[in-house]
């Protein structure tokens, strides 16, 4: 059974699993004060292993991004190993995982996403004394004692994109039509994207129960060209005006093809996609979906530094925690202040725990979250 920690609760240790892949054990187990201290002063070495590569603009340029902070401020060193995102890239996957693994040369090897977890469990198995951290994904949660999974509430985010683009379509801000036509683009159809999409598709719903929500999966997450094509059908065969891109570099094409049409608006996801684009893709950005990967390993290093451990168990980071936002500058803050309103409200709802959003991720969700989106599809 899953077992969820909250950052409210971070200064919990986390009790090693008697079974599983490996051993867990704190500072404390290994010596006296002497050697706690040692611990708390360590620099971690540290491999971050991408399934696919930097520059996708999204959760694995954040991920870098709070390595890199980490790496500034002391804390850890790192490499980043680069594996390709094809087809013909995955074999390569499971053997770098093993070739770090057997290297014995660092303290933590990290990867992510919805692809990896039966190779990390594979390798984990084999390696029980190597620490694994797993972003983004929940498959295996306490299935090995040296792995911890680090999840985000990233419906709780889609929810407020989804106020955001509802309230937006039907504004007459420029480049919008009368249609109360929206777009998501997502990268796979996958539970953890099926998350975000439900999110987005129950926003929407609150700020007008007869939106109609055009979805489309590009079916990876580096075929910019193809998620182009995708976002123009949207655009010029269904009038939508707002495309959430959720698909990586592969989603980075609804933001081509918005501003190629010059009759829609583009929604970011992971990072703050207005920084990261050139100028003419920044300008049709309004917002984005902020999922803080980088932002919660550093907090992850932060408290294993501390001596709370959490090997064996899920982490889930949600709003209240700084795990996922929305950005409200720059863009943002130039449409109708009736739409930047009702998605502050919607935030504060959401901490307050008066608006509940409902999850793929949980028993019979993403089957749940499939019937509405098809049940909207314009």
């Amino acid at each position: 059974m899953k077992k969820w920690l909250s950052l409210a609760v971070a200064s919990i240790m986390a009790i090693g699993m008697l079974a599983g892949c490996g051993s867990s054990s704190s500072s404390a187990d290994n010596g006296g004060e002497g050697d706690t201290q040692q611990e708390e002063a360590k620099v971690y070495n540290v491999c971050n292993l991408v399934n696919g590569n930097l520059g996708d603009k999204s959760f694995f340029d954040s991920a870098q991004a709070g390595l890199e902070q980490l790496q500034a401020d002391g804390k850890i060193t790192f490499k980043t190993i680069e594996m390709g995102a094809t087809d013909a890239d995955q074999p390569k996957w499971l053997e770098t995982l093993y070739e770090v693994s057997d290297s014995g040369e660092y303290d933590l090897i990290i990867v992510g996403t919805y692809q990896m977890p039966d190779y990390l469990k594979e390798v984990a198995e084999q390696y029980p004394d190597q620490k694994y951290l797993i972003y983004d994904d929940t498959t295996y949660v306490g299935a090995c004692d040296n792995v911890v999974n680090m999840s985000f509430r990233q419906n709780d985010l889609g929810y407020m994109v989804g106020v955001f683009a509802a309230a937006m379509t039907t504004s007459g801000y420029e480049n919008t039509n009368e249609d109360a036509v929206i777009g998501f683009l997502g990268g796979v159809d996958s539970p953890v994207i099926n998350d975000f999409l439900y999110g987005y598709l129950t926003g929407a719903q609150s700020v007008n129960p007869d939106i109609k929500v055009d979805t489309r999966y590009i079916t990876n997450y580096y075929d910019t060209p193809y998620g182009k094509e995708l976002a123009l059908s949207m655009i010029n065969d269904k009038n939508v005006d707002i495309v959430w891109g959720v698909g990586g570099s592969a989603g980075n094409g609804g933001a081509e093809a918005a501003q190629e049409t010059g009759k829609a608006w583009f929604i970011g996801v992971d990072s703050d996609q207005e920084l990261t684009f050139g100028e003419e893709l920044a300008a049709i950005t309004l917002t984005s979906g902020l999922k803080n990967v980088g932002d919660g390993i550093i907090w992850f290093f932060d408290q294993w530094a501390a001596g709370n451990e959490f090997w064996g168990t899920e982490i889930n980071l949600g709003i209240a925690e700084g795990g996922v936002g929305v950005v409200t500058d720059k863009n943002f803050t130039k449409v109708p202040q009736e739409v930047q309103d009702a998605v502050l409200a919607a935030q504060e709802a959401i901490v307050a725990g008066e608006i509940e959003v409902p999850s793929a991720l949980s028993d019979g969700g993403n089957e749940a979250a499939v019937a509405l989106r098809d049940s909207l599809q314009p």
